[in-house]
């Protein structure tokens, strides 16, 4: 094993998981970027992976990484920005691991952040979220979950991952009502949830036999195999169903939707109703107002 593949492998096997307590999701997100590095290798500069040396390696090697992701690889900056987050967390780690070299590693560690344009945040209003509650039927148990899902996205302001990750387990029934979230970091967060949500989360779990003790730890939403949703399924789903609410009145429906506008859209409801910032930082779960 090179040197790169050792110390790459240490870092995430030992560092990440045992020293920094990275979540699954920062697990994933590093794992690739660096899947991503090592194809920029062989293509770009003819290394295959396993004979990758730290001695390859030195700032205009990352600096062309990430304009390859930019330019080749059709990342945009914001995604061109996360990937080095990853590339400059490997290199603090060989700081303390191979400090021989420490003056190349500050140097990768010195490149600096693209700068971005900040989007105007999209969000629905309370009546386009009551138009496109009111457009999924409730005829039939696979539609009956669709409404509770994204509802549930709306009432809790839950990432799309937090989710995902949920199982029976987490739903409280009983006053007060309310749903245990998992969010970055591993960090964990209760919200309130409104009566009728709680209604359509019992009518659901109720259809798939969900409230059967050996059922506590499955996946709350799942497909057609038992699996737990993708963010990618979760998405389809609301899309579908908010190309029906459009019909109705296009105005208020915009083209572009995804799990995050509803977020987005509990948030400013949030707001518009006068709650305090802290009491809104804490129910989304950010550690900045």
């Amino acid at each position: 094993m090179t040197d790169f593949g050792k110390h790459l492998e240490k870092f995430f096997n030992k560092y990440l998981i045992d020293e920094y307590g990275a979540s699954k999701h920062t697990i994933r997100a590093y794992r690739d970027s660096f899947t991503l590095f090592l194809t920029f290798m062989k293509d770009a500069k003819l290394i295959d992976a396993d004979n990758i040396q730290l001695k390859h390696i030195n700032k205009d090697i990352i600096l062309d990484f990430l304009s390859w992701l930019e330019y080749e690889h059709n990342n945009s900056v914001q995604t061109r920005n996360q990937r080095y987050a990853a590339i400059r967390s490997f290199f603090k780690f060989l700081i303390y691991e191979d400090p021989t070299r420490m003056g190349e590693w500050q140097n990768i560690r010195s490149i600096r952040l693209k700068k971005t344009f900040s989007k105007a945040i999209s969000y629905l209003s309370i009546e386009a979220i009551r138009l496109l509650l009111e457009q999924i039927p409730d005829s039939n148990r696979s539609s009956r979950r669709d409404l509770a899902m994204i509802a549930l996205l709306y009432d809790s302001g839950a990432r799309v991952q937090e989710i995902i990750d949920l199982t029976p387990s987490c739903i409280r029934f009983e006053e007060p009502c309310m749903v245990r979230l998992t969010g970055k970091g591993n960090k964990q967060r209760l919200v309130p949830l409104q009566e009728k949500q709680i209604k359509l989360l019992e009518q659901y779990i109720n259809d798939y036999g969900l409230n059967r003790r050996e059922k506590e730890m499955s996946p709350l939403f799942f497909n057609r195999i038992g699996e737990k949703l993708t963010s990618a399924g979760v998405t389809y789903i609301l899309k579908k169903h908010a190309n029906s609410a459009r019909l109705i009145n296009p105005e208020i429906i915009p083209l572009v939707i995804s799990p995050h506008t509803l977020r987005h859209s509990k948030a400013m409801h949030l707001v518009q109703a006068g709650l305090n910032v802290f009491f809104i930082r804490d129910f989304l779960g950010h550690s900045s107002i």
